[in-house]
């Protein structure tokens, strides 16, 4: 079934999001992808190459978002890097909160990503921790969090940690939201380099 779409790229984009969290990336089909966007087929191939450049603009776009929006979490000077950490959290969970399929895509098919090197995605997420890195450093330096802290192996444990709660939570999502993921985050987070 057709609809009219006035940006067809948008449309595709949300629709490979829900049919890649529905099926999976190596199960999803562009027919699919094209059908739920309410274009033709052909229609897909004009914005993208394949299904695996569907994926990375996908991942593209979380990241350059997440990373522009962290830049200028950062750069405030009214608050202190308490505040900064807690907006961080919440700027990470909002995409997920307000599309939890984007969530499982990014449960089931980054960690693939980033392994295989594929795309900018790599260097994406790493600036976005680079830049989060700085957060706990000014929290160091201004004695808010703990200075034994080995911000490197942190920054692992974190991102390991969202990485294993997300994917609990695709799982059980019936039983746990992300909302209550990200407060649970924060607190533990927090308190756990106070």
């Amino acid at each position: 079934m057709r609809k009219r779409v006035g940006n067809k790229e948008k449309a595709i984009l949300e629709a490979a999001i829900k049919i890649f969290a529905q099926y999976g990336y190596h199960k999803a089909k562009i027919s699919s992808i094209a059908e739920h966007a309410g274009i033709a087929t052909g229609s897909v191939y004009l914005y993208y190459k394949n299904k695996e450049a569907i994926l990375l603009t996908i991942f593209n776009k979380l990241w350059s978002g997440l990373t522009e929006d962290l830049r200028n979490i950062v750069k405030r000077t009214d608050i202190d890097p308490s505040a900064k950490l807690d907006l961080t959290i919440d700027r990470f969970f909002h995409d997920f909160i307000t599309n939890p399929a984007l969530a499982s895509v990014f449960v089931n098919e980054h960690y693939h990503l980033i392994k295989d090197r594929r795309g900018s995605i790599i260097k994406q997420y790493n600036d976005f921790l680079d830049i989060a890195e700085e957060i706990i450093r000014e929290g160091v330096q201004k004695k808010k969090f703990n200075p034994e802290i080995d911000i490197k192996l942190l920054r692992h444990f974190i991102t390991g940690g969202l990485r294993s709660i997300l994917s609990h939570w695709s799982q059980h999502s019936h039983s746990l939201t992300l909302q209550r993921i990200r407060q649970n985050a924060k607190f533990f987070i927090r308190h756990g380099i106070l």
